[in-house]
């Protein structure tokens, strides 16, 4: 009976890990025709501008954010849901390449409510609004990269209520 449950248990994380993370978290990769310095300077202002609810008025989950720390490399902080009051993490790691021209960063959302398995893209909108909201989807060379795998729900994703 025990070696039964154990491998019924086994492909059950099996499965699970094969359809994408078994946690609500979102790793998405961009990169940017610009200098990391400018994407910094686009980010942060994008979450301080969006660190209130007055932007959400409206509905949609474009505000909470907060920055905890940020420099040129590495800026960090947490989104609020309105709507169920769940918070994630942030962090956004820059990497210059192109002799400095050009700006690849990771981007991680994860969930902090350790049940949470489903987030119906939370995660990945949070990282998405904070790139167009900045409007760094517009900057020359602008890629984004991720999928099902790397995020909760991403092909489910509405960014305009979440």
């Amino acid at each position: 009976m025990e070696q039964a449950a154990v491998i019924l248990l086994g492909l059950y994380f099996a499965t699970c890990s094969a359809t994408g993370p078994l946690h609500a978290q979102c790793r998405v990769e961009w990169n940017f025709g610009v200098p990391c310095w400018n994407v910094y300077v686009a980010l942060v202002s994008q979450i301080k501008l969006w660190s209130t609810a007055d932007n959400c008025q409206q509905g949609g989950e474009k505000c909470l954010y907060t920055l905890e720390t940020a420099n040129i490399h590495l800026i960090a902080g947490k989104h609020s849901t309105l709507s169920d009051k769940n918070v994630e993490d942030i962090t956004l790691k820059l990497i210059p390449f192109d002799d400095n021209e050009s700006c690849h960063v990771s981007g991680f959302s994860v969930s902090e409510t350790w049940y949470l398995v489903l987030d119906y893209g939370t995660n990945y909108c949070n990282l998405h609004n904070l790139v167009e909201g900045s409007s760094l989807d517009k900057a020359p060379g602008y890629a984004e990269s991720t999928n099902d795998f790397k995020c909760t729900q991403y092909s489910a994703a509405n960014c305009t209520i979440y």
